[in-house]
């Protein structure tokens, strides 16, 4: 409540993105649905961040629709390291904090997926167009693209019928400059550096340069534009982690939770980003024509170094002088692990790198003669991307673990005899390599054709109809396994008799390890011990220092004679015949809209709008794959059920889904005063699946309970399981939403506004994972119905709330208090999720426990009980950017500070969900029982960044700015949803980062 408090009082504004540049400049692009004749600039040279601000306020004024634009700064460059730190500036826009959704494990530094209003269904465009990664999703990773290319982006809260279909949430819209935008001749060149706090003595450069011209000829006017862009970035992360609190005896015998260890780990991540933008623009007489040329590439890379509890939970004990909550979870304590001979621990080198690049051509030609305007323009994107994850790990046993669980950061304490025992190699064994590839390609073309007709008429102003047409192909393929883990020696292989593992004591296993000593950890604030690590090389090395690895495997191997628990390292490919790894997917759609907009300009309160109706059509196609698999006993001496005769097999095939939406669109504007005006707007917005979701490979299984009679030989067959899994549903339809908003807009000031709006978004056919029914035909022809666990449109929901915006600049202050400005924004998101048919499960175990994992959305905890209905992901319910701003003269400057509250991540994600064999708690409800799962909900925590930047202008052509990030080095926390309450599984520290920038205009 005291964030709610001081944002209330804070009121809020509606953009923010500048706050974060030292710039003085700024270039104004108009929006995209302003109409200007071709070849006429649209846009407006301003200096000062203020001017910057007054033209982005007056495309919000002045647009159609519910809309907040950036605009960017002189050079056409946004000011923040990457578009997606840009976009968190907005009122209503959230970023993610992790590398992935599946992967809450890895912190990154400058963001990931944004949401908007709460809500992950972002459409991305590129000047109007489709724009995508090669991931898997249909929208872009707005960290792959350089933010200096951009001129402006504009993020659409509510649709119109002319704008494409694909976004509940919002659509954004990346600008680019053109020729035309300039009146003549423009250059201008950009250097920074940057500086990580945590990457002592290090620097990143980035470069980017801007030339464009404008000639007039017999045969037409001509434009020209070229910018460049090249920007590389290194950050370092340290993380500490807590393992999941189980239920456990202490020493008087008390049920107390307790975690199996707490870890620590640092990564390094190093990224180069490349772009190349050109432009030709082409007007004469009643013609005009341009060609854009666009492309992006991403390369990162971070290497790992963590150790992480891997003992059973059940094998832990507590000291008799441990502390405990009123919850009973341990707030201080040492762990030991008598059984096992210690905990046991794992400690790996891990490096990840990817590769993507986005290439997107487009051709538009215009022809506009007395009240008609026709527009034709054709684009065709490629988008690619690459990737390896892999990780070697040592193992090592720790007598004991002392915590203490209290602070803001966990403490784990060591004494002297522990660093030394962690820092000597011969307490290290060679334990597991694991690696995964994937890889995907996606194109499309798209055509569309436009007309718009003006009307000479008091109320009638224009009518907008027109086509698109798109065919677009993406192909994902992760590597067989997915995730191939590989022993080297593990201490289940040889009997839990640690002193045959392959020992770097071991003069045959030693060698190609280092101390690693974790200097500066946590900025200083933390001591760990060191830890002996793998090299990087042998995790960089793959396939090849994996084959030498294994060579340790297959000597320990036929030390101990136990062929059933030593499999041959094989590596992970993506092979011809890897079905379950390829997701092959194909998609038309055709779509037909008409637009009518209007406006009664002689009322007391003038009112204007639009209203239209658009028409699309999907067809979709996934080249799949299904296998059958049965254990079952048929034939032969059996009686009981009977069991369907269903022969195995494994065959391609392509499923066909075909779906066509209707989207009707209004939007109306009061106008009270040419300060005052009020907004209207009713939609309904369709969200497509992801492709990864449409993924057509399914395994059905066939399975029966039998009882065999040991005399007779007679097997009874009690009950016959027909089951199926996938991954994805290539039957899915699209979540559709019919949403309302309603604001108000008060312009008091060229640069100064205050604005509300509230919002409802009522969703439906939202996709989760649960079950649906699947049918396959035996040996006679009669049809069985399999049960299928995967994602299905199995639920509704709402996201519903307000926003607060606010911007002012205190000109009527004597002096140099003149410069002043403030700039606030709050956000207030609602959400809820029901599911059409309620699958739960009183405990998370049974014969089936990944079933029960699937089914039980809500997650389960490890007492096998399950939790309450959980929010939407990804929404944090409240947000807000608080700025002071400063222009006068040559100087610029802010101070901005971006907070969230805390938002669900994920069910059933890396590091909290496992199956632990057989519960031996007796004060555990599963007692006695295998396969015991659970997997626990992530959270987010509330989370806020303090960032500042001043620049001073030495003339008007250099400029010299600095920029830095975290001023007040913030923690971010991860949370674990558990019965005793939110616990903490996470904490990342990252450090300040500064940047040094010096441009120059010609």
């Amino acid at each position: 409540m005291k964030h709610l408090k001081k944002t209330a009082i804070a009121l809020g504004l509606a953009q923010m993105t500048m706050m974060l540049s030292g710039v003085a400049a700024a270039q104004t692009t108009a929006a995209p649905k302003t109409e200007a004749p071709a070849g006429e600039p649209v846009a407006v040279i301003v200096t000062g961040q203020r001017a910057a601000l007054q033209s982005a306020q007056k495309i919000k004024q002045n647009s159609d629709e519910i809309v907040d634009s950036i605009v960017a700064e002189d050079m056409g460059k946004l000011p923040d390291r990457s578009v997606t730190e840009v976009l968190q500036r907005v009122v209503g826009v959230t970023i993610d904090r992790t590398m992935s959704k599946g992967d809450p494990e890895h912190f990154s530094v400058e963001g990931s997926g944004v949401s908007i209003r709460g809500l992950s269904y972002v459409r991305s465009e590129l000047n109007g167009r489709d724009s995508f990664s090669a991931n898997g999703g249909r929208s872009l990773n707005f960290e792959d693209v350089p933010p200096e290319l951009m001129a402006g982006v504009d993020i659409y809260k509510n649709p119109s019928a002319e704008q494409v279909e694909g976004a509940v949430g919002g659509l954004i819209n990346l600008r680019t400059a053109m020729p035309f935008d300039f009146k003549g001749f423009k250059a201008s060149l950009s250097a920074d550096r940057t500086w990580s706090e945590l990457k002592k003595g290090k620097t990143s450069p980035s470069y980017s340069g801007l030339v464009s011209d404008r000639w007039k000829t017999p045969i037409g006017e001509f434009g020209a534009l070229v910018d460049l862009a090249s920007s590389e970035s290194g950050t370092r992360t340290d993380a500490f982690q807590v393992e999941p609190y189980y239920p456990l005896k202490d020493a008087k015998g008390n049920t107390v939770y307790v975690p199996k260890g707490a870890q620590w780990r640092t990564l390094e991540f190093n990224r180069k980003r490349e772009g190349a933008y050109g432009a030709l623009q082409w007007k004469k007489d009643d013609w005009s024509s341009s060609l854009t040329y666009f492309k992006s590439k991403y390369q990162m890379q971070w290497d790992e170094q963590a150790i992480f509890a891997q003992s059973s939970p059940y094998n832990i004990k507590v000291s008799p002088d441990s502390t405990f909550g009123s919850n009973g979870q341990l707030l201080t304590g040492t762990l030991t692990d008598p059984a096992d001979g210690g905990i046991n621990f794992g400690d790996d080198t891990r490096t990840s790198w990817r590769k993507s690049d986005t290439t997107d051509v487009a051709w538009n030609l215009r022809w506009r003669h007395d009240n008609w305007t026709v527009t034709t323009d054709l684009q065709h994107i490629k988008a690619r991307t690459r990737s390896v994850d892999s990780t070697v790990a040592t193992g090592v046993t720790m007598p004991s673990e002392t915590l203490d669980l209290r602070g803001n950061v966990p403490k784990i304490l060591f004494t002297d005899a522990d660093r030394a025992y962690l820092a000597d190699p011969k307490n290290y064994y060679w334990a597991f390599t694991m690696e995964h590839l994937d890889q995907s390609k996606a194109t499309e073309t798209a055509w569309r054709t436009d007309a718009k007709y003006d009307f000479d008429h008091p109320v009638l102003r224009d009518f907008r109809f027109g086509v698109r047409l798109t065919d677009r192909d993406a192909v994902t393929q992760n590597s067989n396994p997915s995730y191939n883990w590989s022993a080297i020696s593990q201490p289940w292989q040889v009997g839990w008799n640690i002193s045959k593992l392959a020992s770097l004591g071991d003069p045959r296993f030693s060698g190609n390890t280092n101390v690693h000593s974790f200097n500066n950890f946590f900025n200083g604030g933390v001591s760990v011990p060191a830890v002996v690590f793998p090299n990087v090389s042998l995790a960089q090395g793959f396939p090849g220092s994996y084959q030498q690895l294994h060579t340790y495997h297959d000597i320990l191997c036929k030390e101990i004679n136990t062929p059933d628990k030593c499999a041959p390292w094989q590596a992970a490919t993506f092979g011809p015949t890897n079905y379950a790894g390829t997701n092959d997917q194909a998609e038309k759609t055709k779509a037909l809209y008409g637009q009518l907009r209007f406006g009664w300009d002689k009322l007391v309160y003038p009112i204007d709008g639009n209203v239209g109706l658009r028409y699309v059509k999907t067809d979709s196609n996934a080249r799949g794959y299904t296998v059958f698999t049965s254990t079952a006993p048929n034939g032969g001496n059996q009686v009981g059920v009977p069991v369907p005769v269903i022969r195995p097999f494994a065959e391609g095939k392509d499923y066909e889904n075909n779906y066509h939406n209707a989207l009707p669109s209004l939007n109306l504007r009061l106008k009270v005063n040419e300060q005052l005006q009020f907004r209207f707007a009713a939609a309904a917005a369709l969200s497509r699946p992801d492709f990864t979701q449409l993924q057509g490979y399914t395994v059905l299984s066939e399975t029966a309970d039998t009882t065999t009679n040991p005399v007779t030989g007679v097997t009874t067959v009690n009950s016959v399981s027909l089951t199926g899994s996938g991954d994805g549903n290539p039957n899915l339809r699209p979540t559709t939403s019919k949403q309302v908003d309603l604001t108000m807009e008060w312009y008091f000031a060229p640069s100064g506004s205050f604005t509300a709006a509230v919002f409802n978004k009522r969703l439906k056919d939202v996709i989760i994972k649960q079950v649906y029914s699947k049918q396959l035909a035996d040996v006679n022809g009669k049809l069985h119905d399999f049960t299928v666990t995967g994602p299905v449109n199995g639920a509704r929901g709402h996201a519903r709330g307000f926003e607060l915006a606010f911007q002012q600049y205190f000109d009527k202050l004597p002096g140099a208090l003149s410069g002043l400005g403030v700039q606030a924004n709050f956000t207030f998101v609602d959400s809820e999720r029901k599911l059409y048919s309620p699958v739960y499960a009183k405990y998370c175990t049974g014969g089936d426990n990944a079933a029960n994992l699937n089914l039980n959305l809500n997650g389960c905890d490890t007492n096998g009980t399950t939790f309450g209905n959980l929010p939407l992901e990804n929404l944090s319910r409240q947000s807000y950017n608080l700025a002071l701003l400063y222009d006068k003269g040559p100087w610029s400057a802010r101070v901005a500070y971006n907070w969230r509250s805390k938002a669900l991540q994920a069910v059933n994600v890396n590091g909290t969900k496992g199956s632990d064999g057989t519960d031996t708690n007796p004060a555990s409800p599963t007692f006695g029982q295998t396969n015991v799962a659970w997997a626990l909900p992530t959270w987010s925590d509330d989370y806020g960044q303090l960032d500042a930047s001043v620049s001073f202008k030495f003339s008007d052509k250099v400029q010299l700015g600095l920029q830095a990030q975290n001023l007040t080095d913030a923690t971010y926390k991860q949370l674990m949803q558990q019965n005793i309450g939110m616990m903490g599984r996470a904490w990342f520290k990252t450090g300040r980062r500064v940047v040094a920038k010096l441009s120059y205009d010609f």
